[in-house]
């Protein structure tokens, strides 16, 4: 019996969500390790020793560590290709490449402003933080920008990368879904009539429910 893989981290954060459900997607066991980031957990001397940045999560498979969600699930995808999910990174150069462009999209121009949005209107009012208007508005109209250029795309293929639901597509999972179900900017995404039916689609995968299950359960 192999040793189940290690993720540190609570699964309503956004970067440890997308790590769970690629693993869950690969049929990959793991064991979920809570960290308990009020406390300071996560700067904890042990912790920044998986974690030198003192963020979550942190993966451990055997004597592998690694961080930052995106290289995690490529890893997962790589090492345990044969299971689960086969196609969730490709299966040929060219496939990888059109996956890998939208992952780069997803983290260079979808992340960055849907991250303050989850962060200003989901996060800060439960933190008792003070909303930024200004920003919110200005990052609102940056998302819309980049969905634009998704609607457009995925008018010409059924998934970002191709016809095949991939990391490219899961790795927006979890902003997106704070985004439509814990704030009132959810119309970014259900007014378009493409990313409305793809966001649709991907939220309704059995491996994001799980997630979103275990979500409900930490909270």
């Amino acid at each position: 019996m192999a040793t189940p893989v290690k993720v540190h981290g609570p699964p309503l954060s956004t970067a440890v969500s997308r790590v769970l459900a690629c693993l869950i997607e690969k049929d990959v066991q793991f064991q979920l390790i809570p960290v308990n980031m009020s406390k300071g957990e996560h700067k904890s001397p042990d912790f920044l020793k998986i974690q030198p940045f003192g963020q979550v999560p942190a993966f451990q498979d055997e004597s592998t560590s690694l961080f930052e969600s995106r290289a995690i699930c490529r890893y997962v995808c790589e090492k345990y290709a044969e299971k689960g999910n086969k196609g969730l990174y490709g299966s040929n150069p060219l496939a990888k490449a059109s996956i890998d462009q939208w992952l780069e999209a997803e983290g260079q121009s979808f992340n960055p402003p849907s991250s303050v949005l989850v962060f200003q209107l989901a996060f800060a009012p439960r933190m008792k933080i003070k909303q930024d208007q200004s920003l919110i508005n200005q990052n609102h109209d940056k998302l819309a920008k980049v969905l634009e250029v998704y609607e457009k795309r995925l008018g010409e293929s059924r998934f970002l990368a191709g016809d095949e639901f991939s990391l490219a597509d899961l790795s927006h999972l979890p902003n997106t879904h704070y985004l439509v179900n814990a704030t009132d900017r959810g119309e970014l995404f259900t007014s378009k009539k493409n990313v409305g039916r793809w966001w649709a689609e991907i939220s309704s995968r059995d491996s994001w429910k799980k997630v979103v299950d275990m979500q409900k359960h930490s909270s």
